[in-house]
């Protein structure tokens, strides 16, 4: 069975993605999985076992662009596909497996897309609160209960050991006692855990003996040198800015070689989860109760209750007070706690 999927345009939806295409290969090990992608998320599909292809979505990302998705539909038509899963929500997602006339095309109704879906869901989002079961959930006979977390299959990434090895050379890193810091987030400050509490937790994993790799992409950067700034000199020598210098593979063979990672709600957070490196994850305003991390060996930091829409934050250089809240010793805490597992 030939099937296409619609992916998301986000990394971390992508990586979460991942668990719809380990159910459908567990139902048929013989169904090809083809994913239309943007490019940013093309090297996470090229980890991941079940995909068969990855394929470039030249569409930005909220463009519609209608005379582009019928051409593409048009070239997909000719590529026999059984059946297509659209994960976004959005009208415009649905329309190029209705322009290639894909037999079958499954999906939650989201924004009106009667007649683009003939296998069309609705979403009890009470009965389905995480992501990651809308997207098994379409993999599942129609009115299917949302399945428990416990019995999902989670994301999980293939690691590179040889290019491991050549990217910690590549870097000059020192691998002994190497602690992941992904201090990026992609809305701004507000979800991010302030720039002063990752040097304090800096400050003491060094102290123990650690190694820091900061990891992000290059508008990061600048968070990371941040952080060095605030270390001694001596310090520094055990902290490695990555951000915005490894390609997205080798950010995930590295974090992989980790002994553990401390991440804002982030890409790079669920790439730590996918990898099954022990991760503190610091939650602010966004809620683990929708997108946590799927892994059993992650350590949940959140001191509110509840959904936060507003992205900008009340306090210091635009953190959110709950952020602020979660002080460098509750993440050593549990970062210990992992070490001594």
């Amino acid at each position: 069975m030939k099937t296409l999927v619609i992916g998301p345009s986000w990394v971390g939806d992508m990586l979460m993605s991942q668990s719809l295409y380990r159910h459908l290969k567990a139902q048929n090990p013989e169904r090809v999985i083809n994913v239309l992608a943007p490019d940013w998320c093309r090297p996470v599909l090229a980890r991941m076992p079940e995909i068969d292809s990855a394929i470039a979505m030249p569409v930005g990302h909220g463009s519609l662009q209608w005379n582009i998705r019928k051409q593409i539909g048009r070239e997909l038509g000719e590529q026999n596909y059984e059946q297509a899963f659209v994960l976004p929500n959005s009208l415009k997602s649905a329309l190029i497996p209705w322009f290639a006339g894909i037999p079958v095309r499954t999906g939650w109704r989201g924004e009106m897309r009667y007649g683009l879906l003939n296998d069309l869901r609705i979403l009890d989002k009470n009965a389905f609160p995480l992501m990651v079961q809308r997207y098994v959930g379409l993999s599942q006979p129609r009115n299917t209960p949302a399945l428990d977390r416990s019995n999902i299959l989670p994301p999980k990434l293939t690691v590179d050991s040889d290019a491991q090895s050549a990217a910690i050379a590549e870097f000059k890193l020192n691998a002994e006692n190497a602690v992941a810091f992904c201090p990026g987030a992609e809305f701004g400050p507000a979800k991010r855990w302030p720039d002063y509490h990752y040097a304090g937790l800096a400050k003491m994993l060094i102290a123990d003996g650690h190694n820091i790799w900061m990891f992000g992409s290059q508008k990061d950067a600048a968070v990371c040198e941040q952080i060095i700034a605030q270390l001694s000199a001596e310090e520094q020598k055990s902290c490695f800015n990555l951000a915005g210098n490894t390609s997205l593979p080798q950010a995930i063979d590295l974090i992989a070689a980790c002994r553990a990672a401390v991440s804002n709600d982030s890409g790079l957070m669920h790439i730590a989860a996918a990898v099954n490196t022990p991760l503190v994850a610091l939650y602010g305003p966004t809620s683990p109760g929708f997108t946590p991390p799927l892994s059993e060996q992650a350590t949940v930091i959140r001191l509110i209750e509840g959904f936060i829409k507003i992205r900008k934050g009340d306090g210091d250089q635009g953190y959110h007070q709950s952020m602020i809240d979660i002080t460098p010793g509750m993440a050593y805490s549990a970062v210990q706690e992992w070490f001594s597992a």
